[in-house]
């Protein structure tokens, strides 16, 4: 990513929604050397922040409904939540929870594109999100996986103003040109088993060490390693409890 912290329109945090947060918690300190601090407070639900030395970088949550899939989601910035949602409305997309306060930290909203592809809105108060991006164990890119590029190319750019660099075969994402993630169309096989949905990628210091990390931790590989041409290596695996992300090596 060529942002370095988060921005309005940006990517500005990411978390898991796991049936197992203590098995979430080994797997990816395992992976990433994460640390790992639950709220106390049971109104928080046991929510739990992951941290790179003192920075928070991600977040654990458990599922709060039967129905909910193990799902890392990414969620972007904006100077007024409930503006934004109005926005996901007018664009064709559904506003799925809130806008609503979170303590003092900030004022979110769950949405859906029109695709069904998930992310968050997030209006900072106390906190403003993850504390570094492309470091080790921060995120380093995001993705969207869509059956519906066109209606992607409508639908961000009139919610958060997006930039799209669209090539024959990938869409950059960037906001005021800075890239911070990127486009795929799903084919009608892959949207058979994996819904529209955002795929968070982790820095790592060696794409396929950590590939193999994770495999040997109950992880599952979906993409093996490989390297884009004048770019970064890349791969995408799914956790123990069945959630996809991916990791990257500039």
């Amino acid at each position: 990513m060529k942002l370095t912290k988060p921005v309005p329109g940006g990517p500005c945090w990411v978390e898991l929604s796991t049936p197992d947060v203590g098995a979430a918690q080994a797997f990816y300190a395992g992976l990433f050397g994460w640390r790992s601090e639950t709220d106390p407070r049971p109104e928080a639900g046991g929510y739990t922040t992951a941290r790179v030395g003192e920075d928070a970088v991600a977040a654990f949550s458990p599922l709060y409904r039967p129905e909910q899939r193990s799902a890392w989601t990414v969620s972007f910035a904006t100077d007024d939540a409930d503006a934004s949602a109005d926005a996901v409305r007018g664009a064709g997309g559904t506003v799925l929870m809130g806008p609503m306060d979170v303590f003092d930290q900030g004022r979110f909203a769950v949405a859906a594109d029109p695709s069904g592809a998930v992310f968050t809105l997030w209006q900072a108060r106390a906190f403003q999100g993850a504390g570094r991006f492309n470091d080790p164990g921060a995120l380093g890119w995001t993705e969207l996986r869509t059956p519906d590029p066109q209606g992607a190319l409508a639908f961000y750019p009139a919610v958060f103003g997006w930039t799209a660099d669209v090539s024959e075969r990938f869409t950059h994402w960037g906001v005021d040109g800075a890239d911070f993630g990127g486009m795929k169309a799903q084919d009608e096989g892959e949207q058979a088993g994996t819904p529209p949905h955002w795929l968070p990628y982790f820095t790592v210091p060696d794409t396929g060490t950590t590939a193999a990390m994770a495999l040997t931790s109950g992880g599952e590989p979906l993409s093996p390693p490989t390297h884009v041409p004048g770019g970064p290596w890349v791969a995408t695996l799914r956790d123990a409890q069945g959630a996809r992300f991916g990791i990257i090596t500039p």
